[in-house]
């Protein structure tokens, strides 16, 4: 799961999303001021999952679609899952994901929870999402009641330049719609601002594999820190493999090469408001034997470190046709 370079117009493209009205994952009113209603309601709809029992549920799929399912969907809507499942008051704070193969964005994920422990402080989940009978995400995470203790941290300070001095996202991409599928064409559930022009979607240059932006979702998002988590969950694999690419000066869209993430890794030192602006910085210390390592920190405009994650994954060179990388079939390919 991961990047996936297709050509637009190709019989891989994603739909078009389809226009929703506004709502919660757990039924809150969303009010949005900025972005597109659109694309974040329907992201809002696919992590409402359905439970079709005591600890299983049914993630749905949307019309907004990469070749492969999105990993940060699978990951989010698994993190919902099993924090229905769990105490009140007792908020996300590390997860661990595996992907073990391809998923159909055209088919729902079914969801096993299993209750791992229930502490006096702590809950442990393990998700089972499943496609078809077969394993695509293993996921662990844990939540945790917050507790009086020692507060730390070294290197707080306000980050510069804010947001309001960065380029939009659609300043960078404008320039190269022709490559772009609709899933970065169309309207985004989140706005993105990036520092510097995000090459790994546009055109490739061989640069230093760090990447900075600021983010926060396209309206305002009810007062559930499960809900916000769940889309920082999602939003966290939409670019994290990028930086790994900027070495060889290679893009996602514009040269033969595909990415899949393989594993996932959040760690929630606070859960942010993910509807307030947020910094991330992606770095890729690390490529080797067609893996690469890549890592993120996410601060608020306090400055205050609220998120870290980390992932490896797969990086691959295609055969190029006709100017669209052959999608083959996803067992074979992995």
């Amino acid at each position: 799961m991961g990047a996936h370079r297709i050509r637009p117009g190709s019989p891989e493209a994603p739909r078009p999303p389809e226009q929703h009205d506004l709502g919660g994952a757990t039924g809150g009113r969303v009010v949005t001021e900025h972005g597109t209603r659109g694309a974040l309601a329907e992201v809002l709809d696919l992590l409402d999952v359905r439970r079709t029992g005591r600890d299983r549920f049914r993630g749905e799929t949307g019309a907004r679609r990469l070749p492969r399912l999105f990993g940060g969907q699978a990951v989010a809507q698994a993190l919902m899952a099993s924090g229905r499942t769990v105490p009140d008051g007792r908020a996300a704070h590390s997860l661990h994901a595996y992907f073990l193969r391809a998923g159909d964005p055209s088919k729902p994920l079914e969801l096993t929870v299993r209750r791992i422990r229930d502490g006096r402080a702590f809950s442990v989940r393990h998700v089972r999402a499943v496609q078809n009978g077969r394993d695509v995400l293993e996921l662990m995470c844990s939540f945790h009641a917050a507790e009086l203790g020692p507060r730390h941290q070294y290197g707080a300070s306000p980050p510069q330049p804010g947001p309001d001095d960065v380029p939009s996202l659609e300043h960078w991409l404008n320039p190269h719609r022709d490559v772009l599928p609709d899933w970065w064409a169309l309207p985004h559930p989140f706005e993105l601002r990036f520092f510097e022009e995000p090459t790994g979607l546009t055109r490739g240059r061989v640069r230093e594999p760090v990447q900075r932006f600021w983010m926060r979702s396209a309206g305002r998002i009810p007062d559930e820190p499960l809900l916000h988590a769940c889309l920082i969950a999602y939003a966290s694999d939409l670019t994290l493999l990028d930086p790994a690419i900027f070495p060889t000066g290679r893009s996602w869209y514009a040269d033969p090469v595909i990415g899949a993430s393989l594993d996932h890794a959040l760690w929630f030192h606070e859960i942010p408001r993910v509807d307030s602006w947020l910094l991330c910085e992606q770095r890729s210390p690390v490529g080797a034997g067609g893996r690469a390592f890549t890592h993120f920190s996410m601060t608020d405009q306090l400055g205050r470190l609220v998120v870290t994650g980390a992932q490896e994954g797969l990086i691959r060179e295609q055969a190029d046709v006709h100017g669209s990388v052959v999608v083959g079939d996803t067992e074979k390919e992995f």
